[in-house]
């Protein structure tokens, strides 16, 4: 033989049989998940993916491109990274309950868990505290898992039981149970006191001269908090400190923590809600003080989408959440990873 052997292409017949069983899970899920929907009053929505905002958190990445109109003028779109924006500004329309099965995208994002193209799982409640989106969520993983028949869980030694009644922890709970940290102690008028948190975590993470409050929040998050998290059962990691907040308000009875919530099975983040912000100022605040740091970080920001913003000043109280449905079906088939769980991986990749 002459030459490097080269590895058989993804769609040669068996490879695809090897994922096969995967994707099988997949549609039963997919046909479950739908049927429950439908029970609850749910309308399935398809929103664009071409928008002038792909979303505006800090460290989240859209690809770019470029629309040309029948004039031959060029304007600017990116892919989006969530459905949200379309979703509420459906919501300030007068729908009451919606979900779609949304691909999106992320630059920047390749791993075991990670896709640069991937299905997200979205759903909103209007008129609906966040508790309750909340159960929603619980009860859409224990439908994901009774679809496929599997008794628990299974990732990387770690093992956790779907329908098991889950464990409600607080981010601070957490971060003093796991890190020793007083988190609430370093959060004044809203704001995160850098400092403050820099001291207590000194000795948990490395904590560089440039890191803002939320870096070294999330250093401790990810090193220290979520691989302890769906261990045995679910954790519903909730009441996240207002400085993460994202597009949720604050919580009324304790305006240092949000109404923000993730889930969590056998270390893995399934799902992560909100009790939605109404507050359209507030929201752009928070919008750009996020597009703030990214240009300092990366060298660029994103646009604000004018029409969400006004949708946010006057949809109704709603909660929402966004669930990594590839993920959820990895976890649910016994696969090891994202990339055997979706049809065809991603475009140029064996």
């Amino acid at each position: 033989m002459t030459g490097i052997e080269q590895p058989s292409p993804w769609w040669s017949p068996p490879r695809h049989a090897d994922r096969k069983p995967f994707l099988m899970a997949r549609a039963a899920i997919t046909k479950g998940l739908r049927a429950w929907f439908d029970e609850q009053g749910f309308a399935e929505v398809e929103t664009g993916i071409l928008q002038i905002s792909p979303g505006n958190e800090t460290h989240l990445h859209a690809p770019r491109t470029e629309l040309i109109r029948a004039d031959g003028s060029r304007a600017p779109r990116y892919l989006r990274t969530s459905p949200e924006f379309a979703a509420k500004k459906l919501l300030a329309a007068g729908e009451a309950k919606v979900f779609e099965f949304a691909r999106v995208f992320r630059d920047r994002e390749r791993g075991d868990l990670h896709l640069p193209e991937f299905t997200m799982l979205e759903w909103y409640r209007a008129n609906s505290a966040y508790d309750a989106i909340m159960a929603d969520t619980v009860v859409v993983i224990a439908h994901a898992a009774q679809a496929t028949g599997i008794g628990q869980f299974s990732f990387r030694g770690r093992i956790a039981d779907p329908f098991a009644e889950p464990e409600l922890l607080t981010v601070a709970a957490a971060f003093e149970r796991f890190a020793g940290i007083d988190l609430l102690a370093t959060i004044t008028d809203g704001e995160g006191d850098r400092a403050a948190l820099a001291e207590a975590a000194k000795s948990r993470a490395r904590v560089a001269d440039d890191d803002t409050w939320s870096d070294i929040f999330s250093k401790v998050l990810v090193e220290h908090v979520e691989p302890n998290l769906g261990q045995g059962r679910l954790t519903v990691l909730f009441e996240y400190p207002v400085p993460e907040a994202a597009l949720a308000r604050a919580k009324t009875s304790d305006p240092r923590v949000a109404e923000r919530f993730e889930i969590y099975a056998c270390g893995v983040e399934l799902a992560n809600g909100f009790g939605e912000l109404t507050d359209a100022g507030e929201q752009r605040r928070r919008f750009t003080q996020a597009m703030d740091e990214k240009a300092r970080r990366y060298g660029e920001r994103y646009p604000l989408d004018e029409d969400f913003l006004q949708a946010v000043a006057v949809m109704p109280e709603a909660s929402g959440v966004a669930l990594g449905f590839d993920r959820l079906v990895m976890l649910a088939s016994g696969a090891l990873r994202v990339d055997q769980v979706v049809w065809t991986p991603p475009a140029g990749e064996p």
